[in-house]
């Protein structure tokens, strides 16, 4: 049971209303349990879903395939469970086994660096940062670091409110 329940569309004022109507027209996306509890925030909903605008440009830096899995690393090492089976969805319909992913070495750094991110709360050792920044320019270091820092915000928003998971995931949890 969620502490803050998702607004029902029909208590939904008319600019939050125009606010999903734009975010689903620009990303194809759905309002979910969590949007529909950033619902009762219109400024909180837009910040969040600039999430979006980020998540684009890190599929430029890393190819798509490395940008889920990243996002997912990072969900994972904040023990997230809505956005972690929201990523577990991706990869699955992708063909892939979150729990038996075949990584090259170059991937395999950047998803512990993520992960890494996440559990030591930005606290990334001097050795995983120094083999990232051979890797990725300083322009792209800080937008992947800001793209796991506002994934973690994501994670962090639903683990204290305790969104419940989309029924449209269930099949994808870890656990059944």
């Amino acid at each position: 049971m969620p502490r803050i329940k998702p607004l029902p569309i029909n208590e939904t004022p008319a600019e939050i209303v125009a606010a999903y109507e734009l975010h689903q027209k620009e990303y194809d996306a759905k309002i979910t349990n969590m949007k529909a509890t950033l619902g009762h925030s219109l400024i909180a909903f837009e910040v969040y879903m600039d999430w979006y605008k980020l998540y684009e440009r890190i599929k430029t830096i890393t190819g798509e395939r490395l940008a889920y899995l990243f996002a997912y690393s990072v969900s994972k090492g904040s023990n997230c469970p809505l956005c972690t089976t929201f990523f577990r969805k991706i990869i699955i319909d992708h063909g892939e086994k979150p729990e038996g992913l075949i990584l090259s070495e170059e991937e395999q750094l950047l998803l512990d660096f993520g992960s890494a991110i996440a559990q030591e709360h930005g606290n990334v050792s001097d050795e995983i940062f120094e083999k990232v920044s051979k890797i990725y320019s300083a322009a792209e270091l800080v937008e992947l670091i800001a793209f796991a820092g506002q994934m973690i915000a994501t994670n962090v928003f639903n683990n204290v409110i305790g969104t419940d998971i989309d029924e449209y995931l269930f099949s994808y949890l870890p656990f059944k």
